[in-house]
């Protein structure tokens, strides 16, 4: 799913949380709480380019933002978006993103609410 695609599925989606997802405050990134029970979510897919076998890492923050900014432009082709999965609260449809951040000694969930406005087309790295 590229950055219009992305754009369209978000469009008309609720901002508000329900309550099977209301748990979920998430404007930038943030682990997955390991209370949240996961079935409340279902796949909807993915940003992830399969003909791309090891997507970059480089972040895009043009303004000055960082990972962890709520303000952080959602850029499909840059980490972590590149390695997401589109997800929606399977009671309102309230749109997510999740990835899994592998660091050296931990495994980690990451969600993050999916707001149409942060969506970027940038350039490809």
């Amino acid at each position: 799913m590229d950055a219009q695609a992305l754009r369209l599925l978000a469009q008309g989606r609720p901002k508000a949380a329900c309550p099977e997802c209301a748990a979920l405050v998430a404007p930038g990134w943030e682990a997955l709480p390991g209370t949240f029970s996961r079935d409340k979510l279902h796949r909807i897919g993915t940003l992830r380019d399969p003909e791309v076998e090891d997507p970059t890492l480089e972040e895009y923050h043009p303004r000055g933002t960082h990972a962890w900014s709520p303000d952080a432009p959602i850029a499909t082709g840059y980490f972590p978006y590149n390695r997401c999965d589109v997800w929606e609260c399977v009671r309102c449809g309230r749109p997510f993103l999740r990835y899994t951040e592998y660091g050296g000694y931990y495994v980690e969930e990451r969600i993050r609410e999916l707001h149409v406005g942060l969506i970027v087309d940038a350039p490809l790295p």
